[in-house]
């Protein structure tokens, strides 16, 4: 049974690392949700800000002036702490494999190699902590960010919702705390 939960929580591992990972390098996390007649589909990302004309397909991308420039601090925030993130998963796997019942590695002593499936889960789950603050602070943010704008009856002609990498990386850290879980409460 505690291979069947290592292989489960090292599958879920991974598939949610690879969400994280996405999470922070793709450019959607405000898209336009305007209700009018859409020429064009905005989204803005953590690195750039990307258009894409609905008529014939072409998207231009704006990069961000410089990664130590003056951006708003759900950009800042939100970077520093999805990055952080994808290095505390990327360990975390790094550490769960070699502390598999199936990998040779320290195969005479289980009890070395339980302890570090249990250190990975300690470690993915501050990582998947991590990954919710920023996915979440960055969600709400554009939530407050768009109430203010309508409490204030100031329209802009463009209206952002969350964007697919914003569910994205919700999701791979909940994936990694759920893994995080697994490691750390059943295993024993």
């Amino acid at each position: 049974m505690s291979a069947t939960l290592q292989m489960t929580a090292f599958g879920l591992a991974l598939l949610s690392t690879l969400f994280l990972l996405l999470a922070t390098c793709t450019d959607c996390w405000m898209v336009n949700a305007d209700d009018s007649l859409e020429v064009s589909h905005k989204c803005r990302g953590l690195w750039r800000e990307c258009v894409t004309n609905m008529q014939d397909g072409v998207r231009t991308c704006d990069q961000y002036d410089s990664i130590l420039a003056d951006h708003p601090v759900k950009i800042v925030v939100t970077r520093t702490l999805l990055i952080t993130a994808d290095l505390l998963a990327g360990l975390a796997l790094v550490t769960l494999l070699l502390g598999l019942d199936c990998i040779k590695f320290l195969k005479e002593d289980p009890r070395v190699k339980l302890k570090m499936c249990y250190g990975a889960g300690v470690i993915l789950g501050i990582g998947s902590i991590l990954g919710l603050v920023g996915s979440v602070w960055y969600a709400v943010d554009v939530y407050v960010e768009r109430v203010m704008l309508v409490s204030h009856n100031i329209f802009l002609g463009v209206h952002y919702d969350f964007g697919w990498s914003c569910w994205l990386g919700m999701a791979g850290s909940t994936g990694c705390l759920v893994a995080s879980i697994l490691l750390t409460c059943c295993i024993y």
